[in-house]
């Protein structure tokens, strides 16, 4: 992670991320993946899958493949200046990303199709049987990288996804993009991150520290299907010599009303991102 934060280049790229939940006599898990340390975007950090839109992703054949129209999810996304085909490519990129990073496919068959591997997505999308469950991903949130960041210097535009594991498939790390993958409750990640046993970025701390409010996955999922996502830009700015990055509803962010629980801002300290107060700010 640089010293301080940079400027990044250009415009924001579309991009989507799924959320996995699954519940255990324990409580509410999320599946994470450690970056390799070769990626240019994030690398070695705890991410939830996900990644940028891709040309194929509005494709006729991808988007036939969806079981909801292309207006309904554009409705869900709540995003009025998205054009409706967009916005069912996010929720293709979605699906698609979710199936290369981690082998979850969400197909709205009533099993998943036996033998189609990663490689195989571009022509079991062309097969007439072939079906995505769009209606799996619930819009949650989303984010968008400032203007000055730590970790990357190119700018997303993420709308990240809530979704339920599927009981009869196995969530898994890919062995390129992403090297390792585990199934945490949100509170013991967050605690993991701070004894700086693992690495994340902030959009991943936030989320998770909203996701411990939650008892069950169920729970998490009506939480968003209650509301459109909200969207996180956060503005930095340098305050007794300590980079803060706030987020909606903090006196120093443009905008005035909360976009997330918890709190308003991180401090970056010895390189890390860290709540103001103590930790269990973040999912009290």
């Amino acid at each position: 992670m640089q010293d301080m934060l940079e400027p990044t280049s250009g415009a924001a790229r579309d991009a989507s991320t799924v959320v996995l939940l699954r519940d255990t006599p324990a409580g509410l898990e999320v599946f994470l993946m450690k970056r390799s340390g070769l990626s240019d975007t994030f690398g070695e950090a705890y991410v939830f899958p996900g990644g940028k839109l891709d040309a194929h992703d509005s494709s006729p054949a991808a988007l036939a493949a969806l079981n909801e129209p292309a207006t309904a999810l554009a409705h869900r996304l709540g995003e009025p200046e998205l054009h409706h085909d967009t916005a069912a490519a996010l929720y293709v990129a979605a699906l698609r990303e979710l199936f290369e990073e981690a082998g979850v496919l969400l197909s709205a068959a009533a099993h998943r199709p036996a033998g189609v591997s990663p490689a195989d997505w571009q022509a079991w999308l062309a097969a007439p049987a072939a079906s995505l469950d769009a209606t799996a991903l619930v819009p949650w949130s989303r984010w968008i990288t400032p203007r000055m960041a730590a970790l990357s210097k190119k700018r997303f535009d993420t709308r990240f996804f809530l979704a339920m594991a599927p009981g009869d498939q196995i969530a898994s790390h890919d062995n390129h993009e992403t090297t390792a993958s585990i199934w945490l409750k949100p509170v013991e990640a967050l605690q993991r991150y701070y004894r700086q046993e693992i690495e994340m970025a902030p959009p991943q701390i936030m989320s998770l520290g909203h996701l411990a409010r939650y008892a069950t996955a169920a729970e998490a999922i009506r939480a968003a299907q209650a509301q459109l996502p909200p969207c996180v830009l956060p503005e930095n700015f340098e305050e007794n010599g300590t980079t803060v990055l706030s987020y909606p509803g903090d006196p120093r962010h443009s905008v005035p009303a909360r976009a997330l629980p918890g709190p308003t801002r991180m401090l970056v300290r010895n390189k890390r991102f860290v709540p103001e107060g103590p930790l269990e700010s973040l999912w009290q």
